[in-house]
């Protein structure tokens, strides 16, 4: 639909596969970055459900760099694509167009993600 520069192409999948490697480097860890004890609400009105959260023993050195590292690749991504010459050649009432297009720009007609 669009003629994408490939390094636009290609920093586009890379900020995808960061975003993924960040959301999934989140999930494997402690709900508080720093050692915290746990706590339990007092019942909710009209529910016997207490909201609660066990200790947390905080992150580790490894942890804290691997978190740090990936939004500092991710933050140099979007730049990337956000300041990419193509943009300006592009007429500013389709830019938001275009813009989705590029984020999907790496999937397959069937919807099945190609590099």
């Amino acid at each position: 639909m669009y003629d994408f520069p490939q390094d636009l192409r290609d920093a586009q999948l890379a900020l995808h596969r960061t975003r993924t490697a960040l959301d999934r480097c989140a999930a494997s860890l402690p709900w508080s970055a720093e050692p915290m004890t746990g706590w339990q609400t007092d019942k909710q009105l009209h529910s016997g459900y207490r909201s609660e959260k066990t200790d947390s023993p905080g992150y580790t050195c490894e942890q804290r760099d691997e978190v740090a590292r990936l939004r500092k690749q991710l933050l140099d991504l979007s730049v990337t694509v956000s300041t990419h010459p193509y943009w300006a050649t592009v007429e500013k009432g389709d830019a938001v167009e275009i813009r989705m297009a590029l984020k999907h720009a790496h999937e397959a007609a069937d919807g099945v993600p190609r590099p």
